[in-house]
């Protein structure tokens, strides 16, 4: 295991410090059960959420950045945010791993840039999709690079199809159906198209994270999902739905449910009309 992996000119990976984020004690093992180790603990640790966005502060995808709000600030991110902080983790260990880009198809449009990154890591000379930052549809562990291989995860299946139009497709079985989350290729990506994807995805008015509020935390035996007022938590196969109320309690709840302490009243979210209502 490395001591410190250097993360560009301006910092050093701490290994220490993020183990102390994501609760994970012990000694990371460059094999698949420290990877499943390391996404299972980050999924449960750090937040998915897109509230910075709401705010109107620019998403920086600076490793130091990154870390700063994290880590440090023990606050979440979205795709480019978390994966981008796994694939510093991964390779700071010593996997094999880099970043990958997605079409995502949840919606049924399919933006043609490519606004989801996740990680391919290879580990013995067999390759493994690594996502923790896929909200509330995220893989509870790696998932394998096989095509047409059901993968039970903690109750939850996925699957990866070949695509005739987009490479690959990683679908999630849902009531016996399989739902599209998003399709990939392994090509290197250039980090001018890391770039693209996450101005879009960040600033665009077509984007759904410039109008929505989501935040998603896994457990040990469930999840927790919010969308603007509405929080759905699934724990040990059962789910509820509940609505939240605006104001100091949906702020509190952010820190409660999703550990998130954010640092602006409810009014400076900028959630949509009829969730403030």
């Amino acid at each position: 295991m490395n001591v410190a992996a250097k993360m560009g000119p301006l910092m050093e990976f701490d290994w220490q410090a993020y183990l102390r984020r994501i609760g994970f004690e012990g000694v990371v093992e460059v094999d698949h059960a420290g990877l499943t180790e390391l996404h299972r603990r980050q999924a449960r640790s750090i937040a998915f959420e897109n509230f910075d966005i709401l705010l109107g502060r620019p998403i920086t995808l600076d490793p130091t950045r990154l870390w700063e709000k994290m880590v440090d600030n023990r606050r979440g991110g979205y795709c480019f945010e978390l994966n981008g902080l796994m694939v510093m983790a991964m390779q700071a260990f010593g996997f094999h791993a880099r970043p990958l880009l997605a079409h995502v198809h949840m919606s049924g449009e399919v933006n043609p840039l490519r606004t989801h990154q996740f990680s391919l890591v290879t580990l013995d000379g067999e390759d493994w999709l690594s996502d923790v930052g896929f909200g509330s549809s995220s893989p509870r562990a790696p998932v394998r690079f096989a095509l047409d291989q059901p993968q039970q995860q903690d109750g939850e299946c996925f699957r990866i199809i070949a695509s005739t139009d987009y490479g690959y497709m990683l679908q999630s079985q849902l009531e016996g159906d399989w739902q599209d989350l998003y399709s990939f290729d392994l090509d290197t990506v250039d980090p001018q198209d890391i770039y693209k994807g996450n101005q879009f995805t960040s600033t665009h008015p077509h984007s759904f994270f410039t109008h929505t509020g989501v935040a998603a935390i896994q457990s040990e035996s469930g999840r927790m999902a919010l969308r603007n007022l509405d929080l759905r938590v699934v724990e040990g196969g059962n789910e509820t739905l509940q609505s939240v109320a605006p104001g100091a309690d949906y702020i509190k709840m952010l820190d409660d449910c999703f550990g998130l302490q954010i640092d602006r009243p409810f009014d400076a979210l900028n959630l949509p009309d009829e969730a403030q209502q």
